[in-house]
């Protein structure tokens, strides 16, 4: 088990103990790729976006925390406050998501299949998540954020900051330690953005352990990154195909997807 399956106790897939396969292993959730960012306005959207222009199929989910810093933790300024009840609430479809000028409007714009919006407070932020995974019907996901990271384990996870560094909130950095590789922001040229972040880095007061170990990547690279997450796309594709055709309550059958289906959802 992975060190963050260890730290945020992340269920495992288990065996079949019946011989009705609706009672063996369960299907395999699509691919999650998360993006992080070192804090607000570094540009998680834009890039969510640039993605979704070159992945057709793929679904997005927006997640919304109400009594968020932005609403000044006041119920009666939060922007979501009307809407929050006992229950996480889950908007999904053109119909119920798109607006306008807003992230989940970007989203349409940019291509996704369908977009999935959850609000919820804090405690409840777990299983809105759950629910919104259970309505995409796409081999993958593109969600953005950083707190939803302690409740699942994305496949793959980009951290968004600018050339420039600056300041990195609590929850981003824990999601560092979670992440696959780090993208800069901007129209930079690539060799002069990473220079900038490695010389703020060098300078920085303070030292994330898991950043020099990173892949950096710029608007230039986006093409390698595409190809990381088609990869990724296409591993989760061919599980839950086998998922499909398998008798999943045959030991032989078990085995061999068991083991695909851990390497396909904890390991990248």
């Amino acid at each position: 088990m992975r060190d963050r399956e260890r730290e945020y106790n992340l269920p495992a897939p288990t065996l079949c103990l019946s011989h009705s396969p609706s009672h063996c292993i369960s299907p395999p959730l699509p691919a999650i790729i998360a993006i992080g960012g070192f804090s607000s306005n570094v540009g998680k959207t834009t890039l969510l976006c640039e993605l979704l222009r070159s992945l057709p199929g793929w679904e997005a989910i927006k997640m919304t925390r109400g009594h968020y810093r932005s609403c000044g933790k006041d119920p009666r300024a939060c922007c979501v406050s009307h809407l929050l009840g006992d229950e996480p609430l889950v908007y999904s479809g053109r119909e119920q998501t798109y607006a306008p000028g807003k992230d989940t409007g970007r989203y349409w714009e940019a291509g996704a299949a369908n977009v999935h919006w959850v609000i919820a407070t804090d405690s409840q932020l777990e299983r809105g998540l759950q629910q919104a995974l259970n309505r995409v019907e796409a081999t993958a996901v593109l969600i953005e954020g950083n707190s939803f990271l302690k409740y699942i384990a994305a496949d793959f996870t980009i951290m968004v900051a600018r050339a420039s560094g600056g300041p990195i909130k609590p929850t981003a950095r824990g999601a560092l330690a979670l992440s696959d590789a780090l993208y800069l922001s901007g129209d930079e040229e690539a060799t002069q953005a990473k220079e900038r972040f490695a010389a703020w880095y060098a300078a920085a007061a303070y030292h994330h352990p898991a950043i020099p170990c990173l892949p950096l990547y710029t608007r230039e690279e986006l093409p390698r990154l595409l190809a990381r997450l088609r990869e990724i796309q296409q591993q989760r594709s061919k599980a839950m195909q086998e998922y499909d055709s398998s008798e999943l309550c045959s030991p032989k059958a078990r085995r061999p997807y068991l083991e695909a289906y851990r390497l396909t959802r904890l390991s990248n």
